[in-house]
């Protein structure tokens, strides 16, 4: 009942936000003293260093390599920002840094260890966190924010080069990405949805998409889910192939996603099963974005994407199919901005340098960017 509790504080919340800023935020300025040059009235802290306490007096430590992150609403009017932890070898997971109603940062834990390269990942409508391993044989992980419930995989969505998963809070459909050069996107139908609208994901129907040359997707099931044969990209030679699928995220009956090899975004709509080109970077007069990656969205529709490399912005793609950078991060050369997502409340941003100033993958940087998002 807590999920849908969540859920409802959620759809409340955003529903009573004023319009975003988005669309006119302004130019970058001169950077700051944490390197990162955002438009005027805007300002960072640094909140998370690799290695570190996050919260003095806690013995839990931030972890290195921080990949992709969402927020989740706290019932004491707080949040949560999760964030994927991208190391191998078992040392990767799930990190979570909890604020107050104030916006203090009061607590740091895990919501999951022993992952190999946890790397996107997506909420779901109940209130959870999908985590998604990058590995040949990887896993998507099912974590509780608060860290009260224990991670459980569910091997039924599929074993492959995972990168991202989102859910259809109308039917509870997972859509998942893969990042491969030859990666493909997948759906995953669950069997049973509780009252609760929540997705049991322990069963059902894996399937890979096609695309016709008019655009339209349709779904092949996969004969074997787990790849033990062959791996689930190669099932069905017929299907489409996707430049490294990259992070994902739903928005009013439509899924985002980026392809970071050939520097796209496409728009997958649901209902009519077609699937559009939103970004191009080969095509586009407004050739700012490039290798996109992470992914995120505003309360009304404006998609906000990190670069993995390129000059390491994260850019704003507005429903008017404008694109402008929103912040640039300065002397992170070896780096990728990772892990966009808005407080639930839309007055702060949180995003990660991956691996800092030094390039290594034990380092990691996590920040908040505080000011004027909403239309006053």
């Amino acid at each position: 009942m807590r999920y849908a509790l969540w859920h409802r504080l959620a759809e409340q919340q955003q529903s009573s936000l004023p319009p975003s800023r988005l669309p006119d935020i302004g130019p970058l300025q001169a950077s700051d003293a944490n390197g990162i040059q955002l438009p005027e009235g805007f300002s960072s802290r640094l909140i998370a260093t690799a290695g570190a306490r996050p919260v003095a007096g806690s013995t839990y430590r931030w972890h290195g390599s921080p990949d992709d992150g969402d927020t989740f609403e706290h019932p004491d009017g707080g949040w949560i920002y999760v964030s994927n932890s991208e190391l191998d070898g078992g040392a990767g997971g799930v990190g979570a840094l909890r604020f107050d109603a104030a916006g203090e940062l009061v607590d740091a834990y895990s919501i999951m260890t022993g992952g190999r390269r946890n790397c996107a990942g997506g909420r779901t409508p109940w209130g959870t966190w999908l985590s998604c391993e990058e590995v040949s044989n990887g896993l998507v992980w099912e974590c509780d924010p608060m860290g009260e419930e224990a991670a459980r995989s569910y091997p039924s969505l599929g074993r492959f080069n995972h990168e991202a998963a989102v859910a259809d809070p109308l039917t509870g459909v997972v859509y998942l990405t893969e990042d491969r050069s030859d990666g493909r996107f997948y759906r995953f139908t669950p069997d049973e949805v509780d009252s609760d609208g929540r997705s049991n994901l322990d069963s059902g129907t894996l399937e890979v998409a096609r695309t016709d040359a008019d655009d339209n997707v349709s779904w092949v099931r996969l004969s074997d889910p787990a790849g033990s044969s062959i791996s689930t990209r190669r099932q069905v030679p017929s299907s489409t192939a996707f430049n490294r699928g990259e992070g994902m995220v739903y928005y009013d009956g439509t899924v985002y996603f980026t392809t970071t090899g050939d520097h796209r975004v496409y728009g997958y709509r649901i209902a009519e099963q077609t699937m559009e080109i939103i970004y191009d970077r080969a095509t586009t007069a407004r050739r700012i974005l490039g290798s996109p990656d992470n992914i995120d969205v505003s309360h009304d529709g404006h998609l906000l994407v990190a670069e993995d490399g390129d000059n390491l912005e994260l850019v704003v793609i507005t429903t008017d199919g404008d694109v402008l950078p929103l912040l640039r991060l300065i002397g992170h050369t070896a780096s990728e901005i990772t892990g966009p997502a808005f407080s639930p409340d839309m007055t702060r941003l949180y995003f990660s340098s991956q691996r800092g100033r030094s390039g290594a993958l034990s380092d990691g940087l996590t920040y908040e960017v505080t000011g004027p998002f909403l239309e006053s």
